[in-house]
């Protein structure tokens, strides 16, 4: 990094626990279940340590693989509040800003003539409602980053973290 101001590299790097994390995907009960011992590098087989005693967080148990993991995480109420915090926000939203949309191009085409009204000089309602597109876009891009922020970023990450904790010891074939 900054080697005249006598810092590391090393000291700085950002410790991220997904930058080496390999994907689950197909075949993972399959490689579980194949002959070659434990898939955790030690202890018992399937042994995961988790469990801060917070009450929304992903239980303790036995997991004998990552695919098996990951499920139990969609399956638990912390994901499931996550999730359900997003649709709150996204399908009403999806569905306003569709409707205006919508609204925007049946005038358009329907009534010509309205959109056609002047506002102000050579603006028209046309092009005022078509500014407003761009306005909304905007605001509601704002709005899903806030609520994101707000809402769920914290929740994701401990979900984030929690899952990486329960797929440590998890070792890929």
């Amino acid at each position: 990094m900054d080697k005249e101001k006598g810092h590391d590299a090393a000291a700085m790097a950002v410790d991220d626990p997904w930058y080496d994390a390999t994907a689950s995907g197909w075949g993972e009960e399959a490689a579980a279940r194949a002959p070659g011992g434990s898939r955790t590098g030690h202890g018992h087989p399937g042994d995961v340590r988790l469990g801060d005693g917070r009450p929304d967080a992903v239980p303790r148990q036995r997991v004998h693989g990552t695919a098996e993991i990951y499920l139990e995480v969609q399956r638990s109420p912390a994901f499931q509040e996550v999730r359900g915090r997003y649709r709150r926000f996204v399908f009403p939203a999806t569905l306003a800003f569709l409707l205006w949309y919508l609204a925007y191009v049946v005038a358009a085409t329907a009534a010509p003539g309205l959109m056609a009204r002047p506002v102000a000089g050579v603006v028209n309602v046309a092009m005022v409602a078509g500014l407003g597109q761009f306005l909304t876009t905007f605001l509601l891009t704002w709005a899903y980053a806030r609520h994101a922020r707000l809402r769920r970023d914290r929740a994701a990450l401990e979900l984030r973290w929690d899952t990486q904790e329960m797929t440590r010891g998890v070792v890929q074939p």
